[in-house]
């Protein structure tokens, strides 16, 4: 862990410092927990890949019927 300097106004710093002694926590925690709150709420989420239509197949309704074709018992 890294050592930083922020600048806050002051009526942040008095909230933060009720909060951190509301909670029983440092100030610093409450700031680390904040920033790791933030920066997960502006992460994109990553987009599962989707494997329905890969190959071919020769048929041209696979997109409107993936869902039926995905769960239908293979003929044999």
């Amino acid at each position: 862990m890294k050592r930083t300097t922020i600048f806050a106004d002051d009526s942040v710093l008095s909230e933060m410092k009720y909060l951190a002694e509301q909670e029983h926590r440092s100030v610093a925690e409450l700031i680390r927990d904040a920033m790791s709150q933030y920066i997960q709420r502006k992460r994109t989420p990553v987009q599962k890949l989707s494997f329905v239509g890969i190959g071919a197949s020769q048929r041209s309704d696979i997109s409107e019927k993936c869902e039926e074709l995905l769960w239908q018992k293979p003929s044999s």
